[in-house]
């Protein structure tokens, strides 16, 4: 992708550092999260970028271990665009002064614009209030030289300075979420308008360039593709066929805890439209006996990464051997499975397909996707023609249903989720709100609850039903239904699930929540 116009993030630890990339792609620009120490001044040369943007982070610059930008990078020349920590350390770097103790500022605030640069050209005029989304609790008390104010708050009188002579700008607040109603404006000011990009970056350009990867990685070589039907590797193993045909084999593992109907869906789909060698491996005794008495969600997890590794080299060997492992994973698993600090994160949950991968693994990794995320991938799958039931499908993890069944993991406990699941998203279509809903499934709680059916006494499943509206995963709202939509579900679910008589909403947000129950 040399030829793309490229933009580098150096990530200092913010828990919103992808939404800044998701901001940029969305202009057309290609970039990169990296961390902040991984960024050696050969690398960023060979990576050719035409700026630079410093992240958030949750350190303080006026303590001695604090992280910091390589000082080299201030000599490349280039545009630099320091977005809260990233702005103080840009300011301390060069020759400021941060301090805390002063007022902090958390959520909305309002700037009033105090003066002019090319970052709010257009968007800000001079005089003006605005509002913006703020987190820190230091702030710059001296500017570097060569720097001046163009924006303040009562919390920050440095809100957003620059210094246009070296094309450097630096933001207290935070201009990739969505609660900083400019924002997106403002990073294309910069990527656009202070870097030159002209905006390429197009899925018709990428599908074409990664087929290009995908022939001259694996060359004459064999491909084994696992395919969950969920939409990642759904679009990892159309792309790959159409980059080496025959040389792909899908391998659609059976582990017991899919939804409903799922495993026809999934076979029919990819025999009988795309035409693609398609192997279905019934593994859900193999699964479910080694998830017996597990209640440990990572170690649920673990268990079933390395099963789905220890099943496609079982089919390998079937197969006279394959040369290649081929996987859905995206650019978010990436970011999130290594920290700012260049070591193990400080782990949420752990991605199945990243980094688990057994250390005498045989077979080489194919990731096409490795580099989008979940919205460029949906892009992606329309540029390949592939039915809109599939790529516009609610995210479905790779475990399935054992992250949905808090506690240990049954035959059981998974039909009734089924059957749960099943009525709940009937209903969402029926309503013509799937489409409006970034994700929505049920969770069968480890709890019984005493009921009353006709005239006897039940003691049965309780369940939670979970909806979220979300742009991109990373922070997420409930859906806010009509009592009636929940009240018309709820009384479907406990008269036709044998076995659960009572139905509850999540109304948890992303953050202090997960989308996901574990």
């Amino acid at each position: 992708m040399a030829q793309h116009d490229r933009i580098l993030i150096l990530d200092f630890g913010s828990q919103v550092t992808q939404l800044i990339a998701r901001r940029l792609r969305e202009s057309g620009v290609y970039c990169e999260v990296w961390p902040f120490n991984a960024a050696a001044p050969e690398r960023i040369h060979a990576f050719a970028p035409k700026g630079l943007i410093f992240s958030g982070g949750p350190a303080s610059v006026t303590e001695g271990a604090s992280p910091r930008a390589p000082q080299e990078v201030f000599e490349m020349g280039l545009p630099i665009l320091g977005i809260c920590y990233g702005q103080q350390t840009m300011a301390t770097q060069l020759g400021g002064t941060v301090e805390g103790g002063h007022a902090a500022e958390f959520g909305r605030a309002v700037v009033t614009v105090t003066g002019e640069c090319t970052l709010t050209q257009g968007l800000w005029a001079k005089g003006a209030t605005e509002t913006v989304w703020m987190s820190h609790g230091d702030r710059i008390t001296v500017l570097p030289p060569g720097f001046r104010v163009v924006a303040e708050s009562e919390g920050a009188p440095f809100a957003l300075i620059a210094d246009e002579s070296r094309h450097y700008y630096g933001t207290m607040f935070h201009p990739e979420v969505v609660h900083t109603p400019h924002g997106a404006a403002l990073l294309k000011n910069f990527t656009h308008g202070v870097c030159g990009c002209t905006g390429d970056w197009t899925m018709a350009g990428f599908r074409d360039e990664a087929i290009e990867r995908i022939r001259a990685k694996v060359g004459k070589g064999r491909v084994i593709c696992g395919l969950s039907g969920g939409v990642d590797s759904s679009v990892a193993a159309v792309l790959i066929h159409e980059a080496v045909g025959d040389q792909l084999t899908c391998i659609y593992v059976d582990h017991g805890l899919m939804r409903a109907n799922e495993s026809d869906q999934v076979v029919a789909t990819f025999r009988d439209r795309f035409n693609i060698k398609l192997i279905h491996r019934d593994a859900s005794d193999l699964f479910l006996g080694q998830l017996s008495g597990v209640t440990d969600p990572e170690q649920k997890r673990k268990i079933i990464g390395r099963l789905f590794i220890e099943v496609f080299e079982e089919e390998q060997n079937k197969l006279g051997g394959a040369d290649f492992l081929a996987q859905g994973t995206l650019y978010p698993d990436v970011i999130e499975s290594v920290s700012a600090t260049g070591g193990p994160s400080v782990t949420i949950k752990s991605h199945h397909n990243v980094g688990g991968l057994p250390e005498g693994m045989r077979m080489q990794l194919v990731e096409p996707l490795r580099d989008l995320f979940k919205d460029e991938v949906r892009a992606l799958g329309r540029e390949l023609g592939i039915p809109e039931e599939i790529v516009g499908r609610h995210p479905f993890p790779g475990p399935g249903l054992a992250i949905r069944i808090p506690g240990e993991v049954t035959r059981e406990k998974a039909d009734l989720l089924r059957k749960v699941d099943s009525i709940y998203l009937e209903e969402i279509r029926a309503a013509g709100l799937y489409d409006a809903i970034w994700q929505a499934f049920a969770v069968l709680l480890p709890v019984r609850t005493v009921g009353v059916m006709g005239d006897g006494r039940t003691y049965d499943m309780a369940c939670a039903l979970r909806a979220v509206t979300s742009t991109d995963g990373m922070t997420a709202e409930f859906y806010p239904y009509d009592m009636g939509f929940l009240g018309r579900v709820a009384n479907r679910i406990v008269n036709e699930v044998r076995g659960v008589n009572r139905v509850t909403y999540d109304i948890t947000s992303k953050p202090p929540g997960t989308i996901e129950w574990e």
